[in-house]
């Protein structure tokens, strides 16, 4: 429980200061489209790093067990290969990064299911 909790926390920290530097920083030297991308990057971040917390504070609950941990985990994994290559890809304009952010994005639908799972066992 406490592990996920930082872990969710900590991603809020990185998520709010990748923002407010896209909002910031990165405004006057991206084409709209990259920072598109980039914020795309930045919601998703968010929005999964919420979802850490919530399953760090669900893993209190012995009921769910040590499958929501891992629903926490591969969340965690999600953020890091799909808002991680969207951030990379904006900045760099590296195409090829693209082809890694598919499977974030197949990590976050897994993290829910596993989560799901995790609900139900019970």
């Amino acid at each position: 429980m406490q592990t996920l909790l930082l872990l969710g926390s900590l991603n809020m920290i990185v998520a709010v200061i990748l923002g407010a530097f896209g909002a910031h920083a990165l405004k006057k030297k991206l084409q709209p489209e990259q920072l598109a991308v980039y914020q795309t990057g930045v919601q998703y971040h968010i929005v999964h790093a919420l979802g850490i917390l919530v399953v760090g504070l669900l893993t209190g609950d012995a009921a769910v067990g040590s499958l929501a941990v891992t629903a926490g985990w591969v969340l965690f994994i999600g953020i890091v290969l799909f808002s991680g290559s969207l951030y990379v890809l904006s900045i760099t304009g590296i195409r090829k990064l693209g082809a890694i952010t598919p499977l974030g994005g197949l990590a976050f639908i897994a993290g829910w299911a596993i989560l799901v799972a995790a609900l139900l066992q019970n």
